[in-house]
């Protein structure tokens, strides 16, 4: 063979491999610019509790003096038990049949406490019986009430139980209500909630690897599960109903704070505030503290009379990401979706897929706001009040966001997909800002029937995909202020 005849030979060959190499590459750059969102979502595996309890020896608060006659204090004896099972290295606390009424009590490192369903916990209706700690509420840290049951800073604990934890929150409401009255026509309401230190049902803080499972859990003072400063926790099979004594203010169902791995499935909530809700501080201790809730996986839960289905806010300082909610039902809630900020919070909202969910009578199905009620997001002490003189939390409060710009919340790469809304009042209201643009929200496969369409205002990059809004007064969505807006059939 000739020396030019080799040379043509090679020649062919490599531009054959160049081609097969140009294929391989320009097929995999088409493979990933298809890839779904979901194919993003491999984190969703690795959520909730990883470890449980494992020590089984039981041990009977009865033995340590706690009565199962709905009328004595039992919450040395209940505690007592707690303490003695932490110090046997572990092992499950349990309850002979009957009422109990309890304080705050504290579970510890490897107890599992068990509340069957011949069981019921009453909360005491004594702030006394409830200790002040260190924690955080409504986005700022501060002295408060603990909870009725508490889990701070421990591992491998676990709340089970068919039974039933009546937390008989009215003393709360009513103490709210008649200093709401008052601190309005003051000019303070956005302190009011505040200062009413109203008792939360169950509080996880600080800890890891903590389940709560299969419970009743009826008449919340406040918030009803609070998952704060914590990761890997499971919630599972939890019904809540916050409405058998009247309105209560301010019962959200669960509550997940600055955490992270989280797991919520198969719970049925029924408040008078956000159902399934997503947190991470507010203005100038949330941006100080800078903890983001992330890594969160909601699913196969029903949310009835409540604010929201799903709600990220208002506290979003720290941040809001990584979040997958599926296969849910809205039933007569107030909003299905809600994304809502203040302009002094900050904070990012991102990498949120809200997918396979039906509603029904609802009010917004879709709602995002970065200026949401003013009334209470916006704090300014009255003439009168002398700024020495007022208490540490008000001070807090009232911390300026310096700069201004570090308080303007940003709500970007939301994924909605496979979603149907029957009888909602508006279908999307969606306020995003000159200053901050609600950026690439993917709407797919959604169909929504309401009184009115609604509309957008400072959106950015939206795409519509399958979406249809049947509106009965058979208005339109409406774009205000939005730029490259996509529309498919």
């Amino acid at each position: 063979m000739s020396k030019s005849s080799f040379v043509n030979i090679s020649q062919k060959s490599l531009s054959r491999t160049a081609i097969l190499l140009f294929s391989i590459v320009a097929l995999t750059l088409s493979t990933l610019a298809q890839a779904t969102p979901e194919d993003k979502l491999e984190w969703a595996k690795k959520v909730g509790a990883t470890e449980t309890p494992k020590v089984k020896t039981t041990i009977k608060v009865n033995a340590f003096g706690a009565l199962a006659d709905g009328q004595t204090n039992s919450t040395k004896g209940i505690q007592a038990a707690i303490d003695a099972c932490a110090k046997k290295g572990g092992g499950v606390v349990i309850f002979e049949p009957g009422s109990y009424v309890t304080g705050s009590i504290f579970l510890k490192t490897g107890v599992e406490l068990r509340i069957d369903k011949e069981v019921t916990l009453l909360g005491s209706q004594n702030f006394d019986d409830y200790p002040e700690i260190n924690t955080r509420i409504a986005g700022i840290e501060m002295k408060w009430p603990a909870a009725l049951i508490n889990v701070i800073g421990q591992k491998r604990v676990a709340l089970t139980g068919n039974g039933v934890i009546n937390a008989r929150g009215k003393f709360c409401w009513e103490k709210y209500w008649s200093m709401r009255k008052a601190y309005d026509a003051k000019g303070l309401r956005w302190i009011v909630d505040y200062d009413a230190k109203r008792v939360r049902t169950f509080l996880v803080q600080e800890s890891s690897n903590v389940t709560i499972k299969g419970l009743n859990l009826k008449n919340a003072g406040f918030w009803t599960v609070q998952l704060l400063y914590s990761t890997k926790i499971t919630v599972d099979g939890l019904t809540i109903r916050n409405n058998e004594d009247g309105h209560g203010p301010s019962t959200d169902g669960i509550d997940i704070d600055s955490s992270s791995w989280i797991l919520v499935q198969n719970c049925d909530i029924d408040c008078n505030d956000d159902d399934f809700c997503l947190k991470s501080g507010r203005d100038w201790d949330g941006l100080r503290v800078n903890r983001p809730t992330e890594y969160v996986v909601i699913r196969k839960c029903i949310a009835r009379k409540g604010g929201g289905l799903l709600t990220l806010g208002s506290e979003t300082s720290g941040g809001i990401r990584h979040v997958l909610a599926t296969d849910l039902l809205a039933k007569g809630t107030g909003n299905g979706f809600h994304i809502k900020s203040a302009t002094t919070r900050g904070g990012i909202v991102e990498d949120i897929y809200f997918q396979k969910v039906q509603m029904d009578s609802v009010g917004n199905a879709f709602k995002f706001t970065m200026n949401w009620n003013p009334a209470y997001s916006y704090s300014t002490l009255p003439k009168g009040y002398v700024f020495d003189s007022i208490p540490a939390h008000w001070k807090t409060m009232l911390h300026k966001v310096d700069p201004p710009s570090a308080g303007i919340p940003h709500f970007k790469n939301i994924y909605v997909n496979d979603i149907n809304v029957d009888f909602a009042k508006i279908a999307i209201s969606a306020e995003g800002l000159q200053a901050s643009f609600l950026e690439n929200f993917n709407f797919t496969n959604t169909k929504v029937t309401a009184n009115i369409a609604g509309s957008v205002s400072f959106g950015k990059s939206w795409k519509l995909n399958n979406v249809k809004i049947v509106a009965k007064d058979n208005s339109i969505l409406e774009m205000k202020n939005c730029t490259e807006i996509s529309k498919q059939p």
